[in-house]
């Protein structure tokens, strides 16, 4: 079994993105993470280039890690300065990184029009810098900037240049696809190359996906013989991104027939966690069709896909999502037969026959439901409290009952904000609990208010958050022509420490359909905090 090294770039080239910014303790929360994942090296930022990297080179020393080691990347030194005087080979030396990984050019056209030296002087200057830092006793990583477009336009120079770096000292030699334009077929041809012209030298692989093909190309890599892996975190970074670590690492272990090994094998069911937790810090949506770590990636909507999987999981499925931390969902949608059901209520605990009279009729008010407008596909909290109330051995219980809930709204001709204002009347174990609250709109007033008539009551729902809100127009359930009278469709997505889920409500009235998405939305994570708290009590 071969030991392929992860080298995670999401701290730097993942930030590259444009859609991400990660101040210094972002940085550190998700490096932690990483090291609980068990990749090889973590690759901080470029000290030479800004103040928040290094920060975090600073930072990071104070935190002991179990696995990983920290990576400062920079580039060659500049043409004008020699490698001991040049401020940014020193940054790097500085940062106490353990490993120093350094980017020089290998595509003749870049040294000569990027660089505007000669191509002799840019061979002698990778050499030089690498040379320097190796005999200041780090670690160096070069990577191969534009080598697969610069093998294709010029392969002796691209070879003399790592070569030059080899030479110097360089511990790996990452051939980069920096304009991700190269196919896994050359991606392996050339690779071959380089193990016959530098046969001794430890390949690695650098990728970009503006092709869709980064992470088929860096496995093309491994199995022509690279050692090394670059990537990051759900493949993020510049342009279309970087090679997807959280595809790779489970390809290579999963899919190759135990030919290698990446991080370590019980490692790998935090992989699905890992990808939300980066996504989350980041503060981006995650890509639910995700390969691997998605929530659709085991997801099974069809009846005939439900009833397969309910018999045989690998009929639909390529490898067993607990294995990376995830899990099968069979979702339940107008076009679900009663297979899905069957296998929804047994995730829950209930043994059903799909003839029996009360699949049948759940699965006619399933559909009645999505006819006018429920997405129950996607608010899975709100069909699974559905699913529980019918099956009344095990029902959810009431938490609370409305009596009464008010919403003002009043803008004046000034042209100020408009002024939102809820009052809500709940009535729980026979009590009844008054209280308004003011909100950024009548949504957030209706949440602020029904939220301080149940802490009291249930002082965990400070847990919780709201994370995301959508409304959309559902022109099929319009008969009438629509317009400002039509049915909306209200998701809400909640989350607490352990997890986040999303509930919906229907109604031509929006402040009614958000009214039943928040309610599904507590009552989900009053039950689930029972339900766990009656699991550890049996379990004790």
């Amino acid at each position: 079994m071969k030991k392929i090294q992860i080298y995670d770039t999401t701290l730097r080239d993942g930030t590259q993105s444009e859609d991400i910014n990660l101040n210094n303790e972002d940085k550190i929360k998700i490096a932690i993470r990483l090291d609980e994942l068990g990749v090889d090296f973590i690759e901080g930022g470029w000290p030479g280039s800004n103040p928040v990297d290094r920060a975090f080179f600073s930072e990071i020393q104070n935190y002991q890690l179990k696995h990983a080691r920290i990576a400062a990347f920079g580039s060659t030194h500049h043409p004008n300065f020699l490698p001991e005087n040049d401020p940014n080979l020193r940054s790097l030396l500085d940062s106490g990184a353990s490993v120093c990984t350094i980017f020089g050019k290998t595509w003749n056209i870049h040294a000569t029009e990027a660089l505007r030296v000669s191509e002799e002087r840019n061979l002698e200057i990778i050499h030089d810098s690498v040379a320097y830092l190796h005999s200041q006793g780090k670690p160096v990583f070069f990577d191969a900037e534009h080598f697969f477009d610069g093998y294709k336009s010029n392969p002796e120079y691209a070879l003399a240049a790592i070569g030059k770096a080899f030479k110097a000292g360089a511990e790996v030699l990452v051939l980069c696809d920096t304009n991700g334009g190269t196919l896994p077929s050359e991606v392996s041809a050339i690779v071959a190359e380089v193990r016959k012209a530098l046969p001794e030298a430890n390949i690695g692989i650098h990728t970009h996906n503006d092709c869709e093909m980064a992470v088929a190309n860096s496995i093309a890599a491994v199995q022509t013989g690279a050692m090394h892996i670059q990537g990051t975190m759900n493949g993020v970074g510049e342009r279309c991104g970087n090679a997807n670590l959280c595809s790779i690492i489970p390809i290579l272990e999963l899919k190759c027939g135990g030919a290698y090994t990446t991080i370590p094998r019980e490692k790998l069911q935090l992989i699905t966690a890992t990808s939300a937790y980066v996504s989350d810090v980041a503060n981006m949506q995650p890509f639910s069709r995700q390969p691997f770590v998605g929530r659709s990636a085991f997801a099974h909507k069809g009846g005939i896909h439900a009833s397969a999987v309910n018999r045989l999981a690998m009929l639909y499925e390529h490898v067993d999502p607990r294995e990376l931390g995830n899990r099968q969902r069979v979702l339940l949608t107008e076009l679900a037969g009663r297979a899905n059901i069957v296998s929804m209520a047994r995730r829950f605990g209930f043994h059903l026959d799909k003839d029996e009279p009360v699949v049948k009729g759940l699965l006619n008010e399933l559909k009645t439901r999505s006819s006018m407008g429920y997405d129950y596909a996607a608010a899975e909290a709100s069909v699974e409290l559905l699913l529980l109330k019918k099956l009344a051995r095990r029902g959810v219980r009431e938490f609370f009952n409305l009596v009464q809930f008010r919403v003002l709204e009043l803008k004046d001709s000034h042209g100020k904000e408009p002024y939102s204002e809820a009052s809500v009347r709940v009535e729980v174990e026979g009590i009844t609990e008054h209280t308004a609250a003011t909100g950024h709109g009548p949504v957030n007033a209706l949440d602020n208010a029904l939220r301080k008539a149940l802490i009291g009551f249930y002082p965990r729902l400070n847990e919780m958050r709201l994370l995301d809100f959508k409304v959309r127009v559902m022109t099929a359930a319009n008969p009438d022509g629509g317009g400002t009278a039509s049915v909306v469709r209200v998701l809400i997505e909640s989350g607490d420490q352990q997890s986040r889920w999303v509930t919906v409500g229907v109604s031509y009235n929006i402040i009614e359909a958000s009214w039943q998405a928040l309610v599904d939305s507590i009552t989900y994570k009053l039950y689930k905090d029972e339900y766990e708290k009656r699991k550890n009590e049996t379990d004790d």
